[in-house]
């Protein structure tokens, strides 16, 4: 009997649960101070998730998706990207689109309901948030075909859920990707819930990096829960596909510590136990040991530095608070050049409701 093929997937960790090397540092992140700024925009991803999840709570925000425990995977990848990379996000990035440049201000008005938030000032070429799922990634995968065929230097980034990679278009970006050589990075964080279905459920395959092995990808497995892991994974991809070396499927395996959103209950389907021994893994606390431990990082700054996320929170959530909200025909004006007769019927049917017809 002969094989046909064989494969093995690595899985990368520098730093272990309790903030202690597992190895060696890599080379690009040989100083441990070039860690500090992103665990400081990690807190502040985590003040913002806090008090985003406080406006809903209290009427002021719709239905919101938090980002509890994916801080060191979301900062990690958005850190990693360059101003004229591509990113397609799913809904709950909000630490790599802040490092892109997206304001918290965008999010909330987002979540509130105003589709203006999708229009971000910077960048400009990111894709809007995605509630489909997984659409987003073929969607990067054309963006990474125009970047090969303009000769440019630039990645398409894309990032899923576990209960995402089991979707056709995840398959489909794949495809594409090996097919033709593309720069394209997809990233699947696996939190461990496809909403309340466990990963055990939704999948057969060992590992989930291991789906891009179908199309010819490059393949990788992450402690998404230790950024200097996911940094080194992303410095690897994006090199690759700017060398025109192709794309790469990368697994960041983390957990997540909320709701799937305000409007769940995780308590019905997720066991108490289960969450306890996640906290104890989660990303902020190792991080923060290891930076202590080199002398970089105390009580004092952390005090300070809460404080001041605390103030810059504030100041997007009063901007936020303070936009005027867009007239109910906005719904139906954007959508088409010519409007059909159904939808200027239910037009002018909402503007009548409002008692202004």
């Amino acid at each position: 009997m002969s094989i046909a093929a064989r494969f093995q997937i690595e899985h990368l960790q520098y730093l272990k649960p309790d903030g202690t090397l597992a190895g060696p540092l890599p080379p690009a992140v040989a100083d441990a101070a070039a860690l500090l700024p992103l665990f400081k925009r990690m807190l502040f991803v985590r003040t913002f998730d806090g008090k985003a999840i406080a406006l809903q709570r209290t009427g002021k925000l719709g239905t919101y998706a938090a980002c509890l425990g994916h801080e060191a995977t979301h900062v990690g990848i958005g850190a990693s990207m360059r101003p004229e990379d591509v990113f397609a996000p799913s809904y709950r990035e909000y630490g790599a689109q802040f490092e892109r440049g997206v304001r918290p201000r965008d999010v909330l008005l987002y979540w509130g309901g105003d589709e203006r938030g999708n229009d971000f000032e910077i960048p400009r070429n990111d894709y809007p948030w995605c509630v489909p799922i997984s659409t987003q990634c073929l969607m990067a995968s054309g963006a990474a075909l125009a970047f090969k065929l303009r000769g440019e230097q630039r990645v398409a980034v894309a990032t899923c859920g576990d209960g995402g990679s089991s979707k056709t278009d995840f398959y489909a970006a794949i495809n594409s990707a090996g097919a033709f050589d593309l720069p394209l990075v997809l990233c699947v964080i696996n939190n461990g819930w496809a909403i309340s279905v466990p990963r055990k459920a939704q999948t057969g395959a060992q590992t989930l990096a291991q789906k891009g092995l179908a199309g010819g990808l490059h393949c990788l497995q992450v402690d998404g829960n230790d950024l200097i892991a996911v940094l080194e994974a992303m410095r690897r991809a994006t090199e690759r596909a700017r060398n025109f070396d192709g794309g790469s499927v990368i697994e960041f395996i983390t957990y997540r510590l909320h709701d799937h959103t305000t409007a769940d209950d995780a308590r019905r389907y997720r066991d108490e136990a289960e969450v306890k021994a996640a906290w104890e893994k989660e990303p902020f606390l190792r991080l923060r040991k290891f930076l202590t431990d080199a002398g970089l990082w105390d009580d004092a700054q952390e005090k300070a530095w809460i404080e001041e996320c605390g103030k810059k929170v504030d100041e997007d959530i009063n901007a936020y608070l303070n936009t005027p909200v867009q007239p109910v025909e906005a719904m139906f004006d954007y959508l088409y050049a010519d409007m059909p007769a159904d939808l200027r019927a239910q037009r002018d049917a909402a503007i009548a409701l409002e008692g202004r017809a």
